[in-house]
């Protein structure tokens, strides 16, 4: 199982950028990662320099978000998408996004219940609920 470190996601998306304003070949994963960060122009300062990227602090409290963070759940949500993992998140992403009519607002809002349940795991020192997940994206799709 591949466990990259901080430094290496943040790499990953600066070097991704770099070959998207060089036009050059990306591997499938980069594709994915150059169309999320097309989607959010106001992280593209900061993945200019790799250097800086990696040594940047995004606190919590902070004014600024993490973009390395939002990618990687972007880039997180389209694969669980992908091969329906946890089962269900696929149809229930996709109800969402008709539900918005947007898969970038779809997106942001799964990211609210992944985020809620990798907290609550944490918190609990238990592993991630996939179906609590599943169930809030759910839910979020068929609101009102």
């Amino acid at each position: 199982m591949f466990s990259p470190s901080q430094a290496d996601v943040r790499q990953f998306f600066c070097a991704v950028w770099a070959k998207r304003l060089r036009g050059d070949a990306m591997d499938p994963l980069e594709s994915i990662a150059a169309l999320w960060i097309d989607e959010h122009p106001e992280y593209h300062a900061d993945l200019t320099d790799a250097q800086a990227a990696v040594e940047r602090q995004y606190p919590i409290d902070g004014a600024s978000t993490n973009p390395f963070l939002h990618l990687s759940m972007h880039l997180s949500i389209t694969e669980q998408c992908s091969v329906d993992q946890p089962q269900g998140i696929r149809q229930a992403v996709e109800l969402l996004t008709a539900r918005k009519d947007d898969l970038h607002a779809a997106h942001h809002e799964a990211m609210e219940c992944l985020g809620e349940m990798l907290w609550t795991a944490q918190r609990n020192q238990a592993a991630p609920d996939g179906a609590a997940y599943v169930a809030c994206v759910q839910q979020r799709a068929t609101r009102d």
